[in-house]
């Protein structure tokens, strides 16, 4: 796929090293087996070792996990859940481990905190799903805990609870410009020593109506309008993998984590005037609404 293998940063302040650019898990889901296979072992010949998938994405586990088995001792695995009871939680995660045909996953995320109340402080109560998650952790069936949010305030609530590895949240241009959305998430998890890990780095705006309804949609797993010109999508990664983060996730359609990977590959990625860079985006972001934004 590329002459050039892909970055590896350190996972946070572990001696783990993963793949600036995560394979999202989504890429697979419907498609058939000897693709699944083809997608991952073409990742990997191009030095991707971070794999990320949950048990929402339709039949992705199904699919990745034969896909995943030939490099599975060599690769970062993270998975999912959104349960917040302890017996839920549980139960995903043995199902998960079943479908992905693993013993063990080196991440394991409480995925999609929003709220304080409903999410974060039912995941910490008594019989909520950190006890179960904990449990594994002891066990051996997970090597780190982490989590996924959207809202600063649940994940700023989440590192208060606990001592997390690892934070998956949106590092997205339009947003962080307009108020700052997420820069006192990754602040408060580099402070804390916890990996951080970007979404939605490549979030443009919503599909308009019009978009949404019409027969055919391009990037249909995407339920936002993503960037998807060569350009584009080098400035929005340079924005984010800029920064201190060690590995953002493009959206789950193969075109799109190939052009990607095209663009972090390049010996020349990252050499650019980071003024230049900025200022293209903020002519791009020019009247759009960004999806993300403090509450």
């Amino acid at each position: 796929m590329s002459d050039h293998l892909i970055e590896r940063r350190q996972f946070g302040t572990k001696s783990d090293t993963i793949s600036m650019l995560g394979f999202g898990g989504v890429i697979v889901t419907n498609v058939f087996p000897e693709t699944a296979s083809r997608y991952v072992s073409e990742a990997v010949e191009a030095g991707v070792n971070y794999f990320d998938v949950g048990p929402f994405y339709g039949n992705a586990q199904e699919k990745l996990g034969p896909a995943l088995a030939p490099y599975r001792d060599d690769c970062f695995l993270a998975c999912k859940t959104r349960e917040r009871s302890a017996q839920g939680a549980q139960a995903e995660l043995e199902e998960s481990l079943r479908l992905l045909e693993t013993d063990r996953f080196d991440l394991y995320q409480l995925h999609s905190l929003q709220s304080v109340e409903n999410d974060v402080n039912a995941v910490f109560a008594p019989g909520g799903a950190m006890g179960a998650i904990v449990r594994a952790r002891d066990e051996g069936k997970i090597r780190y805990i982490g989590f996924s949010a959207h809202t600063e305030e649940a994940a700023l609530a989440a590192m208060q609870q606990f001592d997390f590895d690892s934070v998956l949240f949106p590092m997205n241009y339009f947003a962080w410009t307009s108020d700052g959305f997420g820069s006192s998430v990754f602040e408060a998890a580099r402070a804390k020593g916890m990996a951080v890990l970007a979404l939605k780095t490549l979030a443009y705006r919503k599909w308009t109506r019009e978009e949404f309804k019409a027969f055919f949609r391009p990037w249909p797993k995407c339920w936002y309008k993503p960037l998807d010109t060569v350009g584009d999508i080098e400035m929005a990664l340079r924005f984010t993998l800029g920064r201190p983060v060690d590995a953002a996730i493009p959206p789950g359609h193969w075109d799109l984590f190939k052009l990607c990977l095209k663009v972090v590959t390049d010996p020349s990625f990252g050499s650019s005037d980071a003024v230049e860079v900025s200022a293209a985006l903020e002519e791009l972001a020019r009247d759009t609404e960004p999806l993300f934004a403090r509450a």
